[in-house]
């Protein structure tokens, strides 16, 4: 019980052909709420902190919270900073104890995106700890990374190659059409399966990542607009779609609108239906349960679990 590096998580991944599930977390009852859930279905875990979790919550926290949850389950929990904008954001989440931290040069020149995740790089590894970075621009807006359909690109499989070389990065998030938030796609979905198929022949041994891959499920979106709620057309990422995606080298798949949703939907219900309710705990309590049930979905129908043992 410990917290641990992704390293043995996505080795194990690639040879099965399975995906990790990455939860973000900004409090107490989504924390517990994911770590119930990884106990229960014997998943490996990594739990990550966006921008808007550090300044909501505070990272030491958030740190601790996850040290209580390793120590209440037993489990083995990766720590993973998401979206980190600089090196210097890096360096404080690498010296406070985040075991993996993201590097998101995405917005810069193909050139200046390898500098920095070099530099992260260099600087992770020589303190134990793995580095993600992005090639390629998801659109839709997530905390603090917000990019118009217009100005997202997909990865090029060369330059991803290429990339890996010079930076000597561990895992590769890729564009291949999803996008962060709950209004995915306005008509079919679609992701661009040859494209990460030629990814993953060039850069075999990378552990790729999917950023923006809730898939919105329609029974929460449904509860939510039920009790109150506005969000009518939210769509997400087809789970089927997820599925394929960790037969070419994706080994890390990251869940955010989905958890909010979950809690959201709970919470909503609640209090229409005990409207005199004022203790949090009566709340907050059956949106925890809410989270564990969809992450226990996400983890046995759309990661491949099955894959797992």
């Amino acid at each position: 019980m410990a917290l641990v590096t992704t390293k043995s998580m996505f080795e194990k991944a690639l040879k099965k052909d399975y995906a990790v599930g990455a939860f973000n977390v900004n409090n107490m009852e989504i924390i517990q709420g994911i770590v119930e859930a990884s106990e229960a279905e014997k998943a490996p875990l990594i739990l990550q902190v966006s921008a808007g979790a550090r300044k909501y919550a505070k990272p030491a926290y958030l740190v601790k919270l996850v040290e209580a949850a390793i120590i209440d389950t037993g489990l083995d929990i990766c720590l993973h900073l998401d979206h980190g904008e600089d090196f210097e954001i890096c360096k404080k989440c690498v010296d406070d104890g985040f075991t993996s931290v993201m590097i998101d040069g995405s917005k810069h020149s193909f050139e200046e995106n390898i500098r920095l995740t070099k530099e992260v790089v260099e600087y992770a590894h020589s303190k134990g700890v793995v580095v993600e970075a992005e090639l390629g621009k998801l659109a839709g807006i997530e905390d603090n990374v917000n990019v118009d359909a217009r100005n997202a690109t997909f990865t090029v499989p060369e330059e991803a190659a290429e990339f890996v070389a010079k930076t000597g990065v561990d895992s590769l998030a890729v564009a291949i059409g999803t996008s962060h938030g709950a209004y995915k796609f306005k008509g079919e979905p679609y992701l661009d399966f040859e494209r990460l198929k030629q990814i993953n022949k060039l850069i075999p041994d990378t552990p790729l990542v999917l950023h923006g891959a809730s898939t919105v499920l329609p029974e929460f979106v449904a509860k939510c607009n039920e009790f109150g709620g506005d969000i009518p057309g939210a769509q997400g990422v087809p789970e089927e779609m997820i599925r394929t995606a960790t037969k070419y080298g994706v080994c890390k798949v990251n869940i955010d609108t989905d958890l909010r949703l979950a809690m959201t939907a709970e919470i909503r219900k609640h209090f229409i239906e005990h409207p005199a309710d004022f203790d949090p705990r009566k709340y907050l309590g059956p949106a925890r349960d809410a989270i564990r049930g969809m992450v226990q979905h996400k983890i046995k129908n759309v990661l491949n679990a099955s894959n797992m043992r």
